[in-house]
């Protein structure tokens, strides 16, 4: 339970610290606004057909007596629906991570500036960096698709695919978040994806407790974009703790901030 507390300690670190650099929480929110455009867009057109994918991928029910087949096919549109949910849940932070590239790079400099400290950097060219985030996106949603293939079946199950299943979900995607999240400290640590996912499972509740909350919130769009900037922020302190490296306490990054010449 410690961990659980201390990921989520290091979501809410996340939010004060953009909510002491304005400027840098104001161009944070660009990317998620573009990206929430797009992804408001495909679920609108996704809730419209919803219906007539879940009619055509199940021709056996058509001879079933009301009320069975539409009850059966409504069921089967909403996890269909849940199931993109689930997916643009992930997906969002990895593209709105991809939009923003340039922008959460620096944002996650500035936070190791102000916590004092070596500041890594990659050294590697935007082109390259960005090739890589999307190629380690891509893996994250084929695992996250592969999970929610086996969630949506499970979600058949009476009673444990209203209750259970749902808990698993956001479990699933509160790790990937993570992931996504504490990949722009990490890369610039030169630490590839398989190495990443071992340094999360190794503090697997310390990963939950700041990416389930974050998954919750990530529901609602408009949140996501509020509270992204803060969560790259709170995941490049939780990466530190991760790799074993000092962390300052969270009451004096501002006095290390304007001891540093370069701090935000």
């Amino acid at each position: 339970m410690g961990d659980l507390g201390a990921g989520f300690g290091y979501l809410v670190q996340g939010q004060r610290w953009v909510g002491r650099h304005g400027r840098q929480y104001g161009f944070g929110l660009l990317p998620g606004l573009i990206t929430l455009v797009l992804y408001v867009a495909a679920l609108v057109a996704l809730a419209f057909w919803a219906d007539d994918a879940a009619a055509w991928a199940t021709p056996f029910a058509d001879d079933w007596s009301s009320p069975w087949s539409a009850f059966f096919r409504g069921a089967l549109t909403v996890l269909l629906w849940a199931l993109a949910l689930l997916l643009a849940v992930v997906s969002f932070t990895a593209m709105t991570l991809l939009v923003g590239q340039p922008f959460y790079e620096t944002l996650s400099e500035r936070v190791e500036e102000s916590e004092g400290g070596e500041v890594h950097r990659s050294g590697l060219p935007l082109w390259r960096e960005l090739w890589i985030s999307a190629r380690d996106s891509l893996r994250i949603l084929l695992r996250v698709t592969c999970y929610g293939i086996l969630l949506f079946a499970a979600g058949f199950i009476p009673a444990v695919g209203q209750t259970v299943v749902p808990a698993i979900g956001f479990c699933v995607t509160g790790f990937f978040l993570s992931e996504e999240l504490t990949a722009v400290a990490l890369q610039r640590r030169r630490l590839e994806f398989r190495e990443r996912l071992a340094l999360l499972k190794g503090r697997r509740l310390l990963v939950l407790g700041f990416g389930v909350p974050l998954a919750l919130a990530f529901v609602v769009p408009v949140v996501a974009i509020f509270l992204m900037p803060g969560a790259v922020a709170g995941a490049t302190l939780m990466s530190r703790e991760l790799l074993g490296e000092s962390v300052v306490s969270s009451q004096e990054p501002e006095a290390s901030a304007q001891s540093s010449p370069s701090g935000a």
